[in-house]
């Protein structure tokens, strides 16, 4: 399905103002960035390092978007066992509910665009 600008920006703020409706926490586009690439489904290892380079921002910015959401509970640090320097970026189940929740009002939006049409 294909969408106008117009509606892929009715998407975005539908499923946000939904998300805050239902009280989830607010969270920056980094930071959301950052949950999309930790949970993407490749379900590779993610460390700081390799985050910061994808989306090309300093170490300082990633560690600032990570220490929000480990105190949110939706990702989990750990240190990498061979490489005692790196941190590895692990997803945990209150990550993978809101990335969830998330999806489901998205796709409420979809829904409500494909009725108008």
């Amino acid at each position: 399905m294909k969408i106008s600008t117009q509606e892929a920006l009715y998407l975005w703020k539908f499923a946000i103002s939904e998300s805050i409706r239902h009280d989830a926490p607010d969270l920056s586009a980094r930071q959301f960035a950052v949950m999309l690439i930790v949970y993407s489904p490749d379900a590779r290892i993610r460390k700081v390092r390799e985050l910061a380079d994808e989306l090309d921002v300093s170490k300082p910015a990633i560690t600032r978007a990570l220490d929000r959401l480990e105190t949110l509970g939706y990702i989990r640090r750990k240190e990498d066992a061979h490489d005692g320097r790196s941190i590895i970026i692990q997803p945990t189940m209150s990550g993978t509910i809101f990335l969830s929740e998330f999806a489901e009002f998205i796709q409420e939006a979809i829904n409500k665009l494909k009725a108008n049409k």
